[in-house]
């Protein structure tokens, strides 16, 4: 009698995967936030939509994390820097993203997934050559 043949199945890494680099990602997204005052949603989530993810999972999470970076980052600032001078920007940025965070969720959710991918594109163009035109002018 012979042995029962055994067979290994390779399946391919599933979605969720993210690989031991995803760290690093994190790691410079924060540091472009934290010193240029964003970079956060454009590096890490062009660079995973760009690797396969799902883009509306991937524009979801990285929101989510972003929440902790900014919590971090405003705490930082207002140990190091003087809080009375900057409260009103800061209250400003609280109500203004509690306000768009529901919204851009919902979006998310609603519009087709090509639709929202050519969406953030133009809006991520428009955004940096604003930026540049500001910077040069």
């Amino acid at each position: 009698m012979s042995a029962p043949a055994f067979t290994i199945k390779l399946r391919k890494k599933p979605d969720e995967y993210h690989g031991p680099r995803i760290s690093l990602l994190g790691l410079f997204g924060g540091f472009c936030d934290a010193i240029g005052g964003g970079g956060w949603g454009p590096v890490v989530t062009s660079t995973l939509v760009a690797r396969g993810k799902n883009p509306r999972m991937t524009i979801g999470s990285v929101n989510f994390s972003e929440f902790f970076v900014t919590l971090g980052q405003s705490i930082l600032f207002v140990l190091t820097l003087s809080f009375g001078e900057y409260w009103q920007v800061i209250l400003g940025l609280l109500i203004g993203g509690a306000i768009a965070a529901p919204i851009a969720a919902k979006l998310a959710q609603k519009l087709p997934l090509k639709a929202l991918m050519i969406f953030v594109g133009i809006l991520i163009i428009v955004l940096s050559v604003r930026t540049i035109y500001l910077a040069v002018k």
